[in-house]
């Protein structure tokens, strides 16, 4: 996972230059969803152009991106003419078409906040984990340009959930092979786990990760009563270490926040645009 966080920062320079200004900021939301499941991350950068405040035109642009691997990451930016720019970063299994992640760009589009959701690669290769929540918090633990952060529904500890969706003799089984293919109901094989990166995900620890992030950076960790996938407790302990941290609990939602669409939206808008006014007033 600290792979992906590493190449997360290529990527991000890769896209200041799609993005047209070297002085923009940035802010992430990252999500723990599979599926219908989403985390955020904001991004602050400058616009050579402004929008209308009446009439705001929303530019929808399909952009490409190559990582240093040969990949394209293909994304989707949803131009405002903001100074800011939000990336969502989805969950481990899901995309950026998913219901959360869209629903996110269309509240901060709203608020005239420039949005960029992308397709992380090779979706799937790392076992089950909150992949956009896990990755922006230990991109933020090794980097300083990150100045929001929203953390929704990640895993704090990355040793759990695997036996559940592995099963038990899974460290055999991987050793053994070398990898692991998880099947669905009819047989199918839905995605491969290698040794690789199951090794990865064990020799990573959150909460080394989250001591490192800037007492600067403001981070929001959302999490829902309800999950079934990942234990409120992760939350709870994200808040005990994060320096800068806010904790906000979305009573009854499930882990895809499926009836809980609206509240998840309007905390997350309401903390970053809270977070730029302070910025706005407060003495450079």
């Amino acid at each position: 996972m600290e792979t992906v966080a590493y190449n997360f920062h290529s990527f991000l320079l890769n896209l200041s230059i799609y993005t047209t200004s070297p002085c923009r900021q940035l802010s992430f939301i990252s999500s723990a969803n599979r599926i219908s499941k989403a985390k955020s991350t904001t991004l602050r950068l400058r616009m050579a152009h402004s929008h209308s405040a009446q009439d705001p035109v929303i530019e929808q642009q399909r952009v490409i991106i190559p990582s240093k691997h040969g990949e394209k990451l293909v994304g989707l930016l949803h131009e405002t003419g903001s100074k800011e720019i939000v990336i969502l970063c989805h969950g481990f299994r899901s995309r950026k078409d998913y219901n959360t992640m869209v629903n996110l760009a269309a509240a901060l589009e709203k608020e005239g906040i420039s949005v960029f959701r992308f397709d992380f690669a090779g979706n799937g290769a790392i076992v089950g984990h909150s992949k956009g929540g896990n990755v922006v918090l230990l991109y933020a633990s090794k980097y300083r340009d990150i100045h929001i952060l929203v953390n929704v529904s990640g895993r704090y500890d990355l040793n759990r959930g695997i036996a559940e969706r592995l099963g038990e003799d899974f460290m055999q089984i991987i050793k053994k092979d070398g990898y692991i293919d998880v099947k669905n109901k009819t047989g199918g094989v839905e995605y491969r786990v290698t040794e690789e990166s199951l090794m990865e995900r064990l020799r990573t620890d959150m909460h080394e990760a989250c001591l490192k992030i800037d007492k600067e950076c403001r981070v929001l960790t959302v999490h829902g009563s309800a999950d079934e996938i990942i234990p409120i407790e992760d939350a709870l302990e994200f808040a005990k270490i994060i320096p800068n941290h806010k904790l906000h609990i979305v009573e009854g939602a499930n882990h895809g926040y499926t009836s809980h669409q609206t509240e998840l939206a309007s905390v997350v808008v309401n903390f970053i645009k809270t977070v730029l006014e302070q910025d706005k007033v407060a003495p450079k």
